[in-house]
């Protein structure tokens, strides 16, 4: 006898909706996405996709927005996570917005991704050292110093600045501000 569950119509379309897998050994991997959107450079564009997505219900875990080269055009750097059915439906969604004019999951290409990071810790006289090498072996900058804290600058991929974070995180984090995923395609 299988382990199937018995789902009633209802409960089956909910969970497509959701994106969950229907049945126990059904596992669609659900994983984080960089997706570019270069869209026109008006009023109202980002709001639109920002709305296109919190009316659907997807979650966006990173927004980055900048003009380019092009001054009539903005370039979106969004992070967010699904499954493969979701993360296409997102991506038609944003093809069909007014203002897009080119969507590029970056997720399976080879790609550069940068993020700011200023973290605020505390410190005494015992840590101070232990602060500064952890620092120095993520090649972070100190950028403002008092009497209690130190507040540090870090630049690199989303996971440097995790890891630096975690090590910080036995100090007293007093504040983190982190600028979300800049990415860019490389060459071939």
């Amino acid at each position: 006898m299988t382990d199937t569950l018995i789902l009633t119509p209802q409960q089956i379309i909910r969970k497509k909706a959701a994106g969950e897998p229907i049945q126990p050994d059904d596992s669609e991997m659900i994983q984080s996405h960089t997706i570019v959107v270069l869209v026109e450079n008006s009023i109202g564009a980002f709001i639109r996709v920002i709305n296109m997505f919190s009316a659907r219900g997807f979650n966006i875990d990173s927004v980055t927005v900048g003009v380019t080269e092009d001054p009539t055009v903005s370039r979106m750097n969004i992070v967010t996570t699904g499954n493969s059915r979701i993360i296409s439906q997102v991506l038609r969604q944003l093809s069909r917005l007014v203002d897009t004019i080119e969507v590029i999951d970056l997720t399976d290409t080879d790609y550069v991704e940068r993020e700011l990071c200023l973290l605020k810790v505390c410190y005494n006289r015992d840590s101070r050292s232990e602060i500064l090498d952890v620092n120095e072996i993520f090649r972070g900058k100190v950028v403002d110093i008092t009497s209690k804290t130190m507040t540090f600058e870090l630049r690199g991929p989303s996971k440097k600045i995790e890891a630096f974070i975690d090590m910080m995180a036995s100090h007293k984090i007093v504040e983190v501000a982190r600028s979300g995923r800049v990415a860019m395609q490389r060459d071939s």
